[in-house]
């Protein structure tokens, strides 16, 4: 068994040449960027009102102001802006040559027609300057960044409608196990449905690659290599559930190496997900993950999830909070750090939720978040500062 960072160098230190494409707009969400990106133009690329208002000078403010113009957003200004005049101006409509503030309209009255009065001279401002947010040249965003909404945003404002991004990784899920029936049925006695290849298949298109789902295949080590095999050609990681523990129907190690998989690791101090392996065969990657449905989501969210950032070339950084520890954390071994399933329990504040074993599925439907025991604690005392790993 390998000590869980240990192991976590082991995977990250795994690499691969990877394609890349491009792509439109409205397709970017998600992806990951390889290459900078910089802005084309000022930002914004004139002086701009903020606001509904009249465009005057600082030193007429305390006179009568005769309205020049009329400047909607998307026109120019027709007027250059002298003593005792203004142009009545609409938001992000530029601001006219010889204006230094604009004055909200709330803050205006009429004195005669087309001519105005200051109400309130302490409002006067409201101009976004040219350049004053990015700078043309500046780089905006940075290769390796994984493309969120408002970096859709910064992409269509620096005029790039085709950003190239890394390819995403193809994913092949398995589920093992005679035991187990689609979702759709009603089990027979002895048998459950097959809740974590949809979790998984969840989780990986979540983060933004591509699952491909192999159904489920029984205890038989010919299926198992066949469905093996055939996911090792169409895709780049295999992640299969179950079979990988030390029962007599176990038969996903020995199966996994006759399809030419090397393994890294194949047991991690960590709980849930002891029996975790990952192997390497060529380009293609594989994850034998425990059965348990709290072992796979936990192992996906702590060790998969950022193997396949990487590979698509994201330095993947885990989200983490500290909150205060509501109820004391006990348990009878600490020879491997634990991951527990928490809630939030008010502002800064974290409860574990009742969790009986990596089979109880409902502690992570209500889970907000785990917690890292380290290997060697064996209590954490209520009112604790913990790190908390929101998902």
């Amino acid at each position: 068994m390998i000590a869980f960072d240990k192991a976590y160098d082991k995977m990250m230190a795994q690499s691969v040449s990877w394609a890349l494409e491009t792509v439109s707009l409205d397709q970017a969400l998600g992806r990951i960027l390889t290459e900078d990106v910089l802005s084309d133009m000022d930002m914004p690329p004139f002086n701009k009102s903020a606001m509904d208002g009249y465009a005057c000078r600082r030193d007429d403010l305390g006179r009568p102001l005769d309205v020049v113009e009329n400047i909607p957003a998307g026109h120019l200004p027709q007027k250059v802006i002298g003593p005792g005049q203004c142009s009545k101006i609409m938001t992000g409509a530029p601001v006219p040559e010889g204006a230094d503030c604009v004055i909200m309209v709330e803050k205006t009255e009429s004195v005669a027609d087309q001519t105005i009065r200051v109400t309130d001279q302490d409002a006067a401002d409201h101009i976004c300057l040219k350049g004053e947010d990015i700078r043309a040249g500046d780089r905006i965003l940075e290769r390796g960044d994984r493309i969120g909404p408002a970096h859709v945003a910064m992409l269509a404002s620096a005029g790039c409608v085709t950003p190239r991004v890394s390819r995403q990784a193809r994913v092949g899920v398995i589920a093992t196990g005679s035991e187990l029936v689609e979702p759709g049925l009603a089990p027979d006695p002895a048998q459950i449905r097959n809740s974590n290849s949809y979790q998984l298949c969840a989780q990986v298109s979540h983060m933004g690659a591509t699952p491909q789902y192999y159904g489920i295949v029984e205890d038989k080590a010919e299926v198992i290599h066949d469905a093996i095999a055939k996911a090792k050609a169409q895709n780049d990681v295999i992640l299969l559930s179950g079979g990988v523990s030390m029962g007599d129907f176990d038969l996903v190690p020995d199966v996994l190496k006759d399809n030419g998989f090397e393994f890294l690791f194949d047991s991690v101090a960590m709980q849930p997900g002891r029996p975790t392996i990952f192997g390497r065969s060529g380009t293609t990657f594989c994850f034998g993950l425990p059965g348990n449905p709290v072992s796979t989501y936990v192992v996906f969210e702590i060790m998969v999830k950022p193997f396949l950032y990487q590979l698509m070339g994201h330095a993947y950084k885990a989200p983490c909070v500290t909150a205060i520890l509501d109820q004391p954390i006990k348990r009878r071994k600490a020879s491997r750090l634990s991951s527990l399933p928490v809630r939030f329990a008010g502002p800064g504040r974290v409860c574990p939720i009742d969790y009986h074993g990596s089979a109880h599925i409902g502690a992570m439907a209500r889970a907000q978040g785990l917690i890292t025991v380290p290997e060697g604690t064996l209590e954490i005392s209520k009112g604790s500062e913990v790190y908390v790993r929101p998902l």
